[in-house]
């Protein structure tokens, strides 16, 4: 997707400057008896170049799943176990990305790794829950510059990573607005057993895609985060993107035979 503004003697002001971003939202999913496995890939990276100003990152996220659960019964509850990866790509900086700046981030700097067991709730195609009593939280800052007490729940100096084991709970709700208009929520908690479980991780995604055609297409993404270990505030973070756009689809539902299903 790409963004631009032109400037020439316009009395508001303004700055020249053009934009992209690039991203992939995917789901794969198998399904067939008692069986159901979903894997989840959300890759985006963006720029901005403002005249004055240089190059500023505007998104940038790694996030990775996967989850296996084997149904009970004739419920919609499965027996599941899983795996999440989060983190980025790139450096991040204190003053918008700005390489002078104070650095705060980097690639597995933070990087999240949840490894856990627990149940799974899909009543339908729209809507998944899971719930893992037993989870382990691995928090890794392989950046050596970050590497200090208290960055990211680190408790020494040198410190690579932070282990945590709690419970762990995540939700996707996929709404249909309109014709071409759809919104797609993610959501999830974690609270660690072992040091202030009152200190809760919550985290919210959501992205409102409007498409005009089979390739293009406009998204709005909103995210928040409240974590203690990176700051004691509520993170926020919105995109707004116009561009080319393809959805990788084989035309059938999951829900249209589920006697014969493999992958999707």
């Amino acid at each position: 997707m790409l963004n631009q503004s032109a400037f020439s003697n316009w009395i508001a002001g303004g700055a020249n400057n053009i934009g992209w971003q690039a991203g992939v939202n995917y789901n794969l999913t198998y399904e067939k008896g008692k069986d159901l496995w979903e894997n989840i890939v959300i890759l985006g990276y963006g720029m901005n170049n403002t005249q004055g100003v240089g190059n500023r990152k505007t998104q940038d996220v790694i996030n990775l799943s996967t989850n296996y659960g084997r149904k009970l019964g004739a419920t919609n509850w499965y027996v599941s176990g899983g795996a999440g990866l989060i983190s980025q790509f790139a450096a991040g900086y204190g003053d918008g990305n700005n390489p002078e700046a104070a650095k705060i981030s980097n690639f597995m700097s933070p990087g999240y790794l949840n490894l856990g067991v627990g149940f799974t709730y899909k009543p339908s195609d729209n809507f998944t829950m899971t719930l893992r009593p037993a989870n382990a939280r691995f928090t890794f800052v392989l950046d050596k510059d970050l590497q200090y007490a208290g960055s990211y729940g680190l408790k020494n100096d040198g410190d690579s990573m932070l282990f945590q084991f709690g419970f762990l709970g995540t939700a996707q709700y996929k709404l249909k607005l309109m014709e071409n208009i759809t919104l797609q929520n993610n959501a999830s908690v974690f609270s660690n057993y072992l040091d202030h479980p009152e200190r809760l991780v919550l985290s919210y995604s959501g992205i409102l895609n409007m498409k005009v055609n089979r390739y293009i297409s406009t998204n709005v993404t909103l995210d928040l985060l409240y974590d203690h270990n990176q700051i004691k505030k509520t993170q926020l973070k919105q995109t707004l993107g116009i561009g080319f756009a393809y959805n990788i689809d084989n035309g059938k539902k999951r829900s249209e035979d589920k006697r014969n299903q493999e992958w999707k």
